[in-house]
C-alpha cells in the first residue's frame, strides 16, 4: 500500500490507530532504535541543507529554528523506542502535547521516523520550491517502500500515523511561539525605525536594506534564559589611539591585504566559512548540520545516537540565533564598513562577501555585536563535544569540490578550534570587528551548555 503523508496532512484528519493486532496476524517484535542504522536520518538531514538553501526566506535565524524543531520531531518520535536512560522533553515544555505510543503495541521505529520527517519538512517548509517538495515526497516515498515490506500492514500504519501525530504535535506547539512562526513570509518590520546616534547601526551599503528579523530576540527558545546576554560592546570613540578604532583598523587591513593578493589562509578561512550566499550554499546554522552529518556517518552511529545528536544539535543552534540577534538589536552597533568610511575617510573600502562578479559586495543587514557565525558554531561545538568527546579531530568537507570559493577541506584537532576559526573568519571577510567574534563566541558557549543540560537522560 502506498501512503502519502502528504495528502494526509491536508485534511488532518488524523486519529491515533492503536488496535491490537490479530491473533493470526504475522509481527515482529519491536526493535530499539539502536538496532536499526543512521541511514533514514542521516538522508533527511542532508536533504534539510537543500531545502533550507533553496526556499525564499530562510536566513540564519529563522533556518535555525527549524532546524531546531525538525530535530526535535524526529527525537519525541522514537524516544519511545530508544534507551531507557533517554527522557522525552514533552513534559518540560508547557503547552506540548505529545502523543503517546499504545501499551503493549508494536511500532516499526525506522517507519515512525520517516513518516515524523516528511510530516515535519512539509509543515515547517511550506513555500518550498516545487522542486525542494518533490525531493521531500520522494525521499519519504523511497524510505517507506523499503520499510513496508519488512512489517504488517497493521504495524506499518500504525507506526506511519504514530509519527505524523508526533510532527503535528509539535508543529501546533511551534504554532504558539508568535515571533518565530512562518518568520520567512515576513523577514522585515516596516515599523521598525533603527535608533539614530553617531556608532550606532543604520541600513547600510551598498543596498540599504531594512534591519533583517528586529524582533528575533522574543522568539521562544528550548533552553537558553534571558540572563544569556554578552558584555557591553567596547566604547563608541573615533580617537585612533581607541580599542575600537584599532579593531576597525585591523579588519581594514585584512582586507586590503587580501585584495591585494596576500593573506592566502586568511582569504581561505574567510570563504571556507562564509556560508551566508544566498542559494550559494547552505546557510551559517546549516553548515553544523553538514558537519554533524559527517560525524554520523564517519563514526557509523545508531539511529537512536544520530537522532540525539541531531537534536541537541539543532535545539542549540535555534536558541543561539535568538540570543545572538537579541542581543544585536540590543546593542545596536554598527558594522566596521560604516566605521571604517566614515571615521577613517576611507571611502572606497568594502568587504571581500558574497562578491557578485562584477567588483561588488555585501553587508549583511542587521547590528555587527556579537557575531551570528560565532553564536551558531560556539553553540554547537559545546553540544558536540558533549557528544563526542573534547578531543574529537575532524576534517570538514562540507564545501570539498566547489569552484566558486575554496571549499578545500580544513582539518582540527577538536571542536573549539572550528567554532574559533569560524568566528574568526568574519573578520578577514570584512563584516565585523573582534569584538564581535569574541562576544559570539561566549554567548553561544552558554548556549551550548543550556541545551546539554536539559533532561536528555535520566
Amino acid at each position: 500500500m502506498k501512503k502519502l503523508i502528504f495528502t494526509a496532512l491536508v485534511g488532518l484528519g488524523l486519529s491515533m490507530f492503536f488496535a491490537a493486532c490479530k491473533k493470526d496476524e504475522v509481527v515482529i517484535d519491536t526493535l530499539p532504535a539502536t538496532d536499526f542504522s543512521h541511514d533514514i536520518a542521516l538522508e533527511w538531514n542532508t536533504l534539510l541543507l537543500d531545502v533550507e538553501r533553496f526556499t525564499p526566506g530562510y536566513k540564519p535565524p529563522v533556518s535555525a529554528r527549524t532546524i531546531g524543531y525538525v530535530g526535535l520531531t524526529a527525537y519525541e518520535a522514537i524516544v519511545h523506542g530508544m534507551s531507557s536512560e533517554f527522557n522525552s522533553l514533552g513534559k518540560y515544555y508547557p503547552g506540548l502535547e505529545l502523543p503517546q505510543p499504545g501499551s503493549n503495541e508494536i511500532y516499526d521505529w525506522e517507519v515512525c521516523l520517516n513518516a515524523a520527517y516528511e510530516a515535519a519538512f512539509h509543515y515547517f517548509f511550506p513555500t518550498a520550491p516545487a522542486s525542494q517538495q518533490f525531493k521531500i515526497i520522494s525521499l519519504a516515498d523511497r524510505w517507506e517502500s523499503r520499510l513496508e515490506s519488512k512489517v504488517s500492514q497493521q504495524v506499518f500504519n500504525r507506526s506511519v500515523d504514530f509519527g505524523i501525530e508526533v510532527a503535528h504535535a509539535v508543529y501546533n506547539w511551534s504554532k504558539s511561539d508568535h515571533w518565530g512562526h512562518e518568520a520567512f513570509l515576513s523577514l522585515h518590520d516596516d515599523d521598525y525605525i533603527p535608533p539614530g546616534g553617531t556608532g550606532l547601526w543604520q541600513p547600510t551599503f551598498p543596498d540599504y536594506q531594512p534591519a533583517l528579523l528586529p524582533h528575533w530576540g522574543k522568539v521562544r527558545t528550548f533552553a537558553a534564559s534571558s540572563g544569556d546576554s554578552v558584555d557591553p560592546p567596547l566604547p563608541y570613540s573615533e580617537s585612533s589611539n581607541s580599542p575600537i578604532y584599532l579593531e576597525a583598523k585591523e579588519t581594514q587591513m585584512l582586507v586590503r591585504e587580501i585584495k591585494a593578493g596576500g593573506r592566502a589562509e586568511d582569504r581561505w578561512i574567510a570563504e571556507f566559512w562564509s556560508d551566508d550566499c544566498p542559494i550559494l550554499t547552505f546557510t551559517p546554522a546549516g553548515r553544523w548540520i553538514s558537519i554533524t552529518n559527517q560525524i554520523v556517518e564517519l563514526e557509523k552511529l545508531s539511529l537512536e545516537d544520530a537522532v540525539y545528536a541531531y537534536a541537541k544539535v539543532g535545539l542549540a543552534l535555534s536558541d543561539a540565533g535568538v540570543k545572538c540577534w537579541g542581543e544585536k538589536y540590543k546593542h545596536n552597533c554598527e558594522r566596521p564598513i560604516d566605521y571604517i568610511r566614515r571615521i577613517m575617510l576611507d571611502t572606497e573600502w568594502n568587504t571581500i562577501m558574497c562578491p557578485d562578479g562584477s567588483g561588488g559586495y555585501y553587508t549583511p543587514n542587521f547590528p555587527t555585536y556579537p557575531s551570528g557565525h560565532a553564536t551558531f558554531s560556539s553553540a554547537a561545538a559545546e553540544v558536540l563535544t558533549d557528544l563526542f568527546g573534547q578531543h574529537y579531530a575532524f576534517t570538514d568537507r562540507s564545501h570539498e569540490g566547489r569552484t566558486e570559493f575554496n571549499g578545500t577541506p580544513r582539518s582540527f584537532p577538536d571542536f573549539y578550534s572550528m567554532a574559533r576559526e569560524n568566528a574568526y573568519s568574519r573578520v578577514p571577510l570584512g563584516v565585523h570587528f573582534f569584538m564581535d567574534s569574541d562576544a559570539g563566541t561566549a554567548l553561544g558557549a552558554r548556549v551550548g551548555k543550556r541545551v546539554n543540560a536539559l533532561p536528555w537522560k535520566n
